[in-house]
């Protein structure tokens, strides 16, 4: 699919660019744009949190995000350009984790392909987290595998994302 852009962003080399995410989904056919961006946020499960520790497998997650662009496309039906970015290395309050845009000729499609990625990815990217708190502890999340099932899911993530408290078999 030549209308999706995937990367992983070393955060010591950059950061993430939520304007390149919308420069890339742009196009002259598209009346719908929709932005996710996951930022590292202060508290989760009641804990104050300093930053956010990101350790992915590359080879393996953009293989992922590939396949989630893939799905996207084949789901809609309809034209999709479709840019997937998740942060590697230590974050701190603040900083951009991921970011998913969607461009689709209409706005039910950008949201519909926007969702899709961000769950896509939060739920099967091999992505894990480690957590950094104020009192000097940290931890790292477990794999989805151990996750509360959504509906029994109260807690938030220190991405702002909503559900489970880790990223695919992370994320």
């Amino acid at each position: 699919m030549d209308d999706l852009h995937v990367a992983v962003v070393e955060r010591q080399l950059a950061a993430l660019n939520v304007a390149e995410a919308l420069d890339f989904v742009s196009d002259p056919r598209f009346g719908g744009i929709a932005v996710f961006v996951g930022k590292v946020r202060e508290f989760n499960l009641g804990r104050q949190v300093t930053g956010i520790s990101y350790d992915l497998f590359e080879p393996l997650a953009l293989r992922t995000f590939r396949a989630i662009g893939e799905r996207a496309q084949h789901e809609l039906g309809a034209p999709l350009k479709l840019y997937i970015a998740h942060a590697k290395g230590h974050l701190s309050l603040g900083d951009v984790a991921v970011v998913v845009a969607a461009g689709t000729p209409h706005r039910a499609e950008a949201f519909q392909a926007c969702r899709l990625a961000i769950e896509a990815v939060k739920h099967e990217a091999p992505i894990w987290k480690q957590e950094h708190y104020i009192d000097g502890d940290s931890a790292w999340s477990e794999g989805c595998s151990l996750c509360q099932p959504e509906s029994d899911a109260t807690a938030h993530d220190a991405t702002g994302e909503d559900g489970n408290a880790v990223h695919g078999h992370h994320h």
